[in-house]
């Protein structure tokens, strides 16, 4: 669920091309939804759903994820995810819960906490020539096997995300999939013909997978 998702559940089945989310864009609709960065990034089925409000037990004032879930439902799966949204939690119940960061409330409701870890900017594909690098917050660029010649923080800033790519001479751009990423960073490269690479933040954790894993039910992982 996000503040940008549909006002109705829509399910998306298939990975989102860039193509894709730029007519997405066109149309008027929001084309950075976390849940059409989830889909872009796993491939996997996902069910994009609203919500507003959060306050400080996690609560959204309104919501559509009850619906979203029984469009899931419908898939007959054996697992299904639901992604927060900010601080905000899915309403509704769930097996298992993981909180990422610390908070005295959410860690007393919750069965994994992950308060060690590292997020690493991964290029989906190759990266190539000169590469200017967009997010919207800090992330760390050294360890990409590229020519890096400009990283802006400012995806969720549209005046100053401009003027850094008036400036920018780049052959790829690397991007988040949030806020302006299609709007107006994918649009700047289709018109100078550069390459659009999505960014997955990995989350690197000793032991993650193992844990994860432990919260599913025997039979599921069987």
């Amino acid at each position: 669920m996000g503040r940008g998702g549909p006002a109705e559940p829509e399910l998306v089945t298939t990975r989102p091309t860039i193509e894709e989310l730029v007519a997405r864009s066109r149309a008027g609709q929001h084309a950075a939804s976390d849940y059409l960065e989830i889909a872009a990034l796993t491939g996997l089925p996902t069910v994009g759903c609203r919500r507003a409000g959060g306050g400080i037990a996690g609560a959204p004032f309104v919501s559509n994820v009850v619906e979203g879930a029984r469009l899931a439902a419908s898939l007959e799966p054996d697992v299904v995810v639901f992604d927060g949204s900010g601080s905000a939690i899915p309403p509704i119940a769930t097996t298992a819960r993981i909180l990422v960061g610390r908070d005295p409330f959410r860690e007393r409701i919750s069965d994994l906490v992950l308060d060690e870890l590292d997020l690493r900017l991964t290029p989906t594909e190759p990266l190539e020539g000169r590469v200017a690098v967009f997010t919207a917050g800090p992330a760390e660029t050294s360890h990409l096997d590229a020519d890096v010649v400009l990283v802006s923080q400012n995806l969720a800033r549209r005046d100053l995300l401009r003027e850094e790519l008036a400036r920018v001479e780049a052959d790829t751009y690397l991007v988040e999939l949030k806020a302006a990423a299609i709007d107006v960073v994918a649009e700047h490269a289709l018109e100078r013909g550069a390459k659009l690479v999505l960014a997955e933040n990995e989350v690197i954790a000793d032991g993650l997978d193992e844990a994860i894993l432990a919260l599913v039910p025997e039979e599921v992982r069987a």
